[in-house]
């Protein structure tokens, strides 16, 4: 069997231990001390660390390519890219667009994963972020596609998508938002309140709808007071919701880092980049749902100044967290692998480095510099 050799890697539940990893047929089959006939396939500097690879649960684009683009060739673009980061799977995420531009992208994610496209990072599925969201909290969504959230409308997307959309970022305060929530719920689909001017109530009905998510937190959602704590509060009181968060220190502050990394369960908390397709590009304008984006200093803002989007990689999301807001390494790492898993049911397979899962890892140097990226047991990137 192929494999990994004497390498430093992060075993979840056991912490990082000196180990050899066997796997077959892209899952793993072997952790432990005996090399059991294993064949390396590459040699792992001594200082590396094995982490298992990263899961991006809400990603639009990279490398000049966006998921509604609609094209086989975007999302390639974006899977090779994604690799360079450190990512082994990621939810290919849509934007509040037209109907057609919609069914046009998830029909392309369908056909994706139908033909099994792997040439870097794995496509597992859809995140919808919007149309079914507030027009009080648009962000970066052009308002003129908004729609109120119904229960066909959601049906038509899925059956677009091949039944792959996995998240529904949606605004539960509006008209028949509870009944979307129960329906995702019910279709085994997580519904994360996002874009919404919900109000502790209504986060609290949605919970009880079957709400588990809270879209990048702090972001494009009603803030906290003393005497309504809206979405933002809501998040860091009921424990069952998991919190997407971006960690470039733009989308949200150290200090506010700080204070949902103390204040959430530590399974609770999931990375992501929310990255668009100016990521990896040097250019200083690009391009976001047709309107116009603009780059300085590590930040995409639209012409008002309204953030749109990041340009951030999930490797230094994790060093940001752990550098500026005392992480301790593998709760990081497991910000972006078994949290994401453990939110939209994939944990089973995805997420850790364990026997019976797929052979994902990405390997990090003491810098959080990406060496290897392996998915299903095969190297689809390697630092020169």
């Amino acid at each position: 069997m192929n494999g990994l050799l004497n390498v430093n890697a992060y075993i979840y539940g056991e912490g990082i231990k000196k180990v050899n990893i066997g796997f077959n047929d892209g899952k793993i089959c072997f952790i432990g001390n005996d090399k059991n006939n294993i064949k390396p396939i590459c040699d792992i500097p001594t200082d590396a660390i094995v982490v298992p690879g990263f899961i991006d649960e809400h990603i639009h684009g990279a490398g000049g390519y966006d998921v509604m683009d609609a094209t086989i060739n975007a999302l390639d673009n974006i899977s090779l890219y994604l690799a360079k980061e450190g990512t082994t799977s990621f939810l290919a995420t849509t934007m509040t667009q037209s109907h057609s531009k919609l069914l046009n992208a998830l029909y392309t994610i369908k056909e994706y994963i139908k033909n099994n496209n792997t040439f870097g990072s794995r496509l597992i599925g859809a995140h919808l972020e919007g149309p079914f969201i507030s027009a009080k909290h648009i962000g970066a969504q052009p308002l003129e596609y908004i729609q109120k959230p119904f229960i066909e409308g959601f049906k038509v997307y899925n059956l677009a998508s091949g039944n792959n959309i996995k998240i529904v970022t949606l605004a539960p305060e509006e008209e028949n938002g509870l009944s979307l929530v129960k329906c995702l719920k019910n279709e085994k689909v997580v519904a994360s309140i996002g874009h919404s001017d919900a109000k502790y109530v209504d986060v609290e009905n949605a919970i009880k709808a079957g709400a588990k998510s809270i879209a990048h937190t702090f972001n494009a959602q009603t803030g906290f007071h003393h005497r309504e704590i809206g979405v933002v509060g809501s998040a860091l009181l009921f424990d069952e919701l998991n919190c997407e968060i971006i960690c470039d220190c733009i989308h949200v502050s150290i200090p506010a880092l700080k204070l949902i990394f103390k204040n959430k369960p530590k399974d609770k908390i999931t990375l992501i980049t929310d990255s668009m397709r100016a990521k990896g590009l040097p250019y200083s304008e690009s391009e976001l749902g047709g309107q116009k984006v603009f780059i300085k200093d590590g930040k995409a803002t639209l012409a008002d100044g309204t953030l749109a989007g990041s340009i951030l990689r999930m490797n230094v999301a994790i060093k940001n967290i752990i550098e500026k807001c005392d992480i301790p390494f593998t709760d990081a790492i497991d910000c972006a692998t078994a949290n994401p898993a453990k939110n939209i049911g994939i944990f089973d397979k995805y997420g850790s480095i364990s026997l019976g899962k797929f052979a994902d890892f990405t390997v990090l140097d003491k810098n959080f510099n990406v060496l290897l990226t392996i998915v299903g047991g095969n190297i689809v990137f390697k630092a020169k």
